[in-house]
């Protein structure tokens, strides 16, 4: 039988990338007792006020179709969200749909497609690789690295730049890495992608979980606002993966132009999460903080467990609900490494090369799990590391 070309695009993008993550839930469901450290769920639930406001809305019968655009008290709290980073948003700039992921997808099958290349920092999100391969177009890896802790240089964008680029997909902040752009790092790319004539993409989920530093993004520069389109949902701001609830913010034209895209995949949200998102967006909740302070806490919980160990170097990130930790010293890559740490030591981690070859010597820990947990696993993790340095190599 004959299957359609995206179906080969796709072969091995998909959950292929999270094998490692697969394989341990397999191990914990026979029964071994598995530290899960692999993906980045909230530990944290949702506010019961947003939960009850869901619920609420389903038993009102808020359960009709809805609209292409998103419904309308959702889009007007995106409205005022945004309007507070740029005076000039209005509906016209926001389309809503079922989670982040979705929102990207739907995006970049309006910005390219075969022939056209998308430049990425590698190490990027595991996903980003389908969604470009989907479309047709070409990924083309933007080098960041370690020793710039992950953060995307001008230069180095300037340099893989080909005559089909189109877009540039800027996840910022940074996913796996937990870097955290600033102001003048952010314009000098977006200088770069004018002077080329690029689009920006910009995935914002982590915008609300930074630690120490301001949030910034080309979306709130007039000179690049409108090349500049941001993907998000409520799904680490305010704890709620499960509910896929996301939007794009871009020029208004581009969202008349992809608004039948939209419309084609899916017509339309879930109105009664949609008036829990409103709700989200629109009112103060301490969640985002919450978590933000338990992350924080517990990347320097990794660091102080490891600090003694000239083999494995945990990286601090700036923001977001992962760390990363170099185990290039024990000779291993992150990949090896990781299957040890699995088998060895029941303890699951992501190894780096799932997110590029920037990452390939580091694991990336997840910090969604209780305190004594992690410590438990960074315990398990050093341990390792003292095995394979054998009695002379020891890790102090």
């Amino acid at each position: 039988m004959r299957y359609a070309s995206i179906t080969d695009r796709l072969s091995g993008l998909g959950s292929g990338k999270w094998a490692l993550h697969i394989e341990a839930r397999a191990m914990a469901q026979r029964g071994e007792p598995v530290i899960e450290l692999t993906i980045g769920e909230p530990d944290l639930p949702p506010d019961r006020r947003l939960l009850d406001a869901c619920s609420a809305a389903m038993y009102a019968g808020r359960i009709r179709y809805s609209n292409g655009r998103g419904e309308p008290s959702v889009v007007a709290a995106l409205v005022d969200k945004y309007r507070r980073r740029r005076e000039d948003v209005t509906a016209s700039n926001i389309l809503c749909f079922p989670g982040t992921q979705t929102a990207l997808f739907g995006v970049m099958l309006g910005l390219v497609e075969a022939g056209d290349d998308v430049l990425v920092g590698d190490p990027l999100y595991a996903t980003y690789e389908g969604v470009i391969a989907s479309t047709g177009a070409k990924l083309v890896p933007v080098p960041l690295r370690p020793e710039n802790r992950f953060h995307l240089q001008a230069k180095d964008l300037e340099a893989v730049i080909t005559p089909n680029a189109r877009v540039l997909l800027l996840n910022n902040p940074h996913n796996p890495s937990g870097a955290v752009l600033d102001a003048d790092e952010i314009a000098e790319i977006a200088e770069v992608c004018r002077r080329h004539d690029l689009w920006i993409v910009c995935d914002e989920v982590y915008e609300e979980l930074i630690f120490d530093k301001e949030f910034a993004s080309p979306f709130d520069m007039p000179a690049y606002a409108e090349r500049t389109v941001v993907v998000s949902s409520i799904s680490k701001s305010h704890a709620a993966p499960g509910f896929r609830s996301g939007w794009a913010a871009g020029p208004v034209e581009f969202c008349d132009r992809l608004l039948p895209v939209s419309e084609t995949m899916l017509f339309g949200v879930q109105p009664f999460i949609a008036d829990m998102t409103a709700m989200a967006v629109s009112e103060d909740f301490d969640t985002s903080a919450r978590m933000r302070a338990s992350y924080r806490k517990r990347a320097d919980l990794v660091r102080q467990h490891l600090s003694g160990s000239n083999m494995l170097k945990p990286m601090m990130p700036e923001g977001g609900m992962f760390i990363l930790i170099d185990v290039s010293g024990t000779g291993l890559t992150g990949e090896a490494f990781a299957l040890r740490l699995l088998h060895e030591k029941k303890v699951a981690v992501m190894p780096g090369s799932s997110f590029g070859e920037q990452a390939r010597n580091f694991i990336r820990v997840s910090l969604t799990v209780p305190e004594d947990r992690l410590e438990t696993a960074m315990d398990r993790v050093a341990e390792l590391g003292r095995e394979i340095a054998g009695p002379a190599r020891r890790i102090a």
